[in-house]
């Protein structure tokens, strides 16, 4: 049984303003950067999916949904109980492993993503990627799932295949200090190396309360060959780690945190608090303390060993208690706070604000800091950069409002360009895309209202494009 008549497809001018001297300037910009390489130098695809040449995606829900907590919160919040999706749980709940029934809810609920940034990725995914020319229904779900079945047993559905389809240059991974970056490795010997690069990423072995900081920290010592015992030992021991990483293709190490506080703590009191959570007495108040002395620390290593810092905040993380427990975090249910960057990053932009050597990407949650601190930040210290607008701005008016808010104040080169954050390979074409649109039609605007010339923008396009994320990472 085959796919019916085309009938589902995406506008040509999406994204493009419904002016139409505006519109048309804009499908002149987009056509410049539409089929430029890709850049992601910041994301979460897993690495084993290139580092074997024989990987495969699994089935269309494994694609999809299972692993996809922009498609399952969506749901979740119209009372789809999430182990019905497939979702697997940490505390023995049985959950589904039907993949047909999932894809039956899945496109039973379809409809819930219209108007989406998440709709738009998914409808391109599927119509352009994998040539579904129907809009998932009750009626049609099994006859797409066969479609996607048999696409994704081809050859030229595999990882690997896509890669070079997707016309990807480089991809930044985000993986733990503790992890042994075996994919990489793997990557490395083959002939991989400088296109997937992997990302430094040390919470685990930075948060005193973490369930499972002690377990970490032996592996950190392990893998750096540091015996941690106190203060000076840790450090040494991430530094060892991060030098690894460097050897490895890094460019840049990854940091969240909930608020942007930053303070110097002395060597004698940031080692009272590791002897604290070494007996296992260290407190939440510690915990913070301790991160906001890191985030200073780390920047210092970064403007010694020229790995760019990229620094997530503003996220109250797993505020679901029972989701958190049944399912574990990264399950959809983060969510934004306030932040305080202007007071926050004082102690660490005196320290290395302005240090030619060290480089600071910003990202966040609070889009009221936009213009109010982060844009003032940006067009001051020579070390900060804006990355893109992020998790729940990634959107088209998320985009709209950020270049909005920024760029009278930072210009664009305080910017880092964009980066797509997922971990649902297959979406970063259809993300990247949104991006480029949104920037031609933002730019259009521009010229059309006489703020810049059409020579400008079309080199400030190919920047949003390329050149700003490349330059910001270091890539070239």
């Amino acid at each position: 049984m085959g796919m019916g008549t085309s009938s589902w497809n995406l506008s040509p001018d999406r994204c493009f303003d419904a002016e139409p001297a505006q519109r048309e300037q804009a499908r002149d910009l987009y056509s410049l950067v539409r089929d430029l390489p890709i850049l992601s130098p910041h994301g979460h695809v897993d690495p084993s999916l290139l580092a074997n040449p024989h990987a495969a995606f699994g089935t269309p829900a494994d694609l999809l949904i299972i692993p996809d907590h922009y498609v399952f919160r969506m749901l979740h919040s119209q009372g789809i109980a999430i182990e019905d999706l497939g979702v697997p749980s940490r505390d023995g709940t049985p959950v589904e492993t039907d993949h047909r029934k999932i894809w039956q809810r899945f496109c039973e609920h379809f409809y819930l993503f219209q108007g989406t940034p998440t709709g738009l990725w998914l409808t391109d995914e599927l119509t352009t990627v994998f040539e579904v020319n129907e809009k998932p229904t009750s009626e049609n779900a099994q006859v797409i799932y066969d479609h996607l079945e048999a696409r994704l047993a081809r050859p030229e559905y595999t990882p690997r295949a896509l890669w070079t389809r997707f016309g990807i240059e480089a991809l930044c991974t985000t993986d733990a200090a503790t992890s042994a970056l075996a994919a990489h490795l793997a990557m490395r010997n083959e002939g991989w190396g400088g296109q997937v690069r992997p990302t430094f990423r040390p919470d685990a072995v930075v948060n005193l309360v973490d369930l499972q900081w002690g377990d970490n920290i032996e592996r950190l010592g392990a893998l750096s060959n540091v015996e941690i015992v106190d203060y000076a030992s840790y450090i040494q021991a991430l530094e060892a780690r991060r030098g690894f990483f460097k050897q490895m293709g890094a460019v840049a190490t990854d940091h969240a945190a909930l608020s942007p506080h930053t303070e110097r703590l002395s060597p004698r009191e940031a080692d009272e608090l590791l002897r604290r959570a070494f007996r296992g007495e260290a407190q939440t108040q510690d915990a913070a303390r301790f991160t906001a002395h890191m985030l200073v620390e780390f920047a210092r290593m970064s403007a010694e060993d020229g790995l760019v810092m990229q620094l997530h905040v503003g996220s109250y993380r797993d505020h679901s208690a029972a989701v958190f427990q049944r399912f574990g975090p990264d399950k959809g249910a983060d969510i934004p706070v306030r932040t305080n960057w202007t007071e926050g990053l004082r102690a660490l932009l005196n320290a290395y604000g302005n240090d030619p050597r060290f480089r600071l990407i910003l990202f966040t949650l609070d889009e009221s800091t936009y213009s109010r601190e982060l844009a003032p930040l940006a067009g001051f210290y020579p070390a900060v950069f804006l990355g893109p607008p992020w998790w729940f701005f990634d959107s088209v008016q998320g985009m709209n409002r950020f270049l909005d808010s920024v760029v009278e104040t930072a210009g664009l080169y305080n910017l880092a360009g964009f980066n797509d954050d997922t971990r649902a390979f297959c979406s970063i074409p259809a993300r990247h895309d949104v991006w480029r649109r949104v920037s031609a039609n933002w730019l259009a605007g521009q010229v059309v209202r006489g703020l810049i010339d059409q020579e400008d923008a079309v080199q400030m396009v190919r920047e949003c494009a390329q050149g700003l994320a490349r330059r910001a990472y270091r890539l070239d």
